[in-house]
C-alpha cells in the first residue's frame, strides 16, 4: 500500500482559485464549473502521488527546490510537500509573469 498524504489549500491558493473561477464565470458558468472540477480533481491526485509534479523551473534557477507544480494549461498549481502533508500554495495563470509572482510570494 502506498503512503497517503493530506492535502491542505492555503488561504492564498483558495483566493487564487476563487478569482479564476469568478473571472471565467463572467463568460460561462459551465466552463467555470468544469475548470474548478478539473483543478480540484488534479490536485486530489496529490494525496497518493505528490512527487508527480515538477520542481518549479523559475525557482529552481535560484536554487529553490522545495516547490513543485502541476500544469493544467493555462493554470499552474504550485505546492510543497512537508512530511505527509501537501500544501497547495498558489494557482497561477501561466500567461502572467509567473516568475515575478512566485518570487514575490515565496522569497520575500
Amino acid at each position: 500500500m502506498s503512503k497517503q498524504y493530506q492535502i491542505f489549500w492555503t488561504k492564498t491558493a483558495q483566493q487564487d482559485l476563487k478569482k479564476i473561477i469568478e473571472y471565467i464565470s463572467i463568460d460561462s458558468t459551465n466552463n467555470a464549473g468544469r475548470i474548478y472540477q478539473d483543478i480540484k480533481n488534479k490536485s486530489g491526485n496529490l494525496y497518493q502521488m505528490p512527487f508527480q509534479g515538477r520542481i518549479v523551473p523559475e525557482l529552481r534557477y535560484f536554487g529553490i527546490l522545495i516547490y513543485r507544480e502541476l500544469i493544467m494549461p493555462p493554470w499552474r498549481l504550485i505546492y510543497k510537500i512537508e512530511d505527509n502533508k501537501v500544501w497547495i500554495l498558489a494557482v497561477i495563470d501561466e500567461r502572467r509573469n509567473v516568475e515575478d509572482i512566485l518570487l514575490n510570494r515565496f522569497i520575500e
